[in-house]
């Protein structure tokens, strides 16, 4: 088994810190382990730096594997990095659409010995990458909503920024493309767009449900659900996961999705930035190499 470079957040809790025990005594127990904590792009960088070759493991959460993704593909040193997870976050998004174990023994046991699997990788127009997911509208809004109170309420707070963001939902006239074709435009107010290359945001609530980050391509779910009596039937159907299923829904598939139109905010793997006119997203196909539960 090659030796391990395992990545943490200098800013993770005591709660945080017991379970990455867990898992380390499990690492530890099949290779060689160095245990690294970054607080910010440089340090993570000069880490990175010192890797030698050796697997990189993230733990923590959809943030912290954005951030170490992000930074191995602008080295350039992505597709030559196997990479795994042991999810420490709230969310916990990816490695819940992927299988990795909630639990941090379980997932150090998956990256000693799951299967090598090739993963997609979204990049956008100014290369900038998305592991997981990356929507605009309501969900935006509620991302950017939640974000005073995920560190005191962790998911629940996402629940919270969801509340304020249905109170006055943003309702977007934007043009939308995938591949070569036009699926919105200005005419029509959308509610919510989201590419995803994972299924899930949130921590747990399933936008793109049929989304796999093996198949390259991505899944493009856009909601017109902006009547009242729209909007809280779409909400209701969310949290079942069968939205895609509205007659004013449009759910597809694609390998470029292009976004042009009014001012907009996004929110990529938690991060929100914004506002923006125009942005496009396209997959790169197998663009690196994770550890992941064996197939049965």
């Amino acid at each position: 088994m090659e030796p391990i470079l395992l990545i943490t957040n200098s800013h993770a809790g005591s709660v945080e810190d017991e379970a990455l025990d867990s898992a380390l005594r499990v690492l530890r127990a099949g290779t060689d382990v160095e245990v690294v904590s970054t607080g910010n792009p440089g340090e993570l960088d000069g880490v990175l730096h010192r890797r030698g070759g050796r697997q990189v493991v993230v733990a923590g959460g959809d943030g912290s594997l954005h951030a170490v993704v992000a930074a191995l593909h602008r080295r350039h040193e992505l597709a030559d990095t196997l990479v795994g997870l042991v999810p420490l976050g709230t969310g916990n998004d990816f490695a819940r659409g992927v299988g990795i174990p909630l639990d941090p023994a379980e997932a150090a046991e998956v990256v000693l010995h799951g299967d090598r699997r090739p993963v997609d990788l979204v990049v956008d127009c100014l290369g900038e990458v998305v592991v997981n997911n990356v929507h605009i509208g309501v969900g935006a809004r509620a991302a950017r909503n939640a974000r005073p109170f995920k560190r005191l309420l962790g998911r629940a707070g996402y629940v919270v920024g969801a509340a304020r963001a249905a109170v006055h939902p943003p309702y977007l006239r934007l043009r939308v493309q995938v591949d070569e074709h036009v699926v919105a435009d200005f005419a029509h107010p959308l509610l919510m767009l989201a590419v995803g290359n994972g299924a899930r945001i949130g921590g747990g609530a399933e936008i793109t449900p049929d989304a796999d980050p093996q198949d390259g391509r991505v899944d493009v779910m856009v909601s017109f659900s902006t009547s009242l009596w729209a909007k809280l039937g779409y909400a209701l159907q969310f949290r079942r996961g069968t939205h895609p299923e509205r007659s004013d829904v449009m759910y597809l598939r694609g390998r470029t999705v292009s976004v042009s139109g009014q001012p907009f905010y996004c929110s990529a793997d938690g991060e929100v930035y914004g506002p923006e006119r125009n942005r496009s997203w396209r997959v790169e196909p197998g663009a690196f190499m994770m550890m992941l539960p064996a197939a049965r």
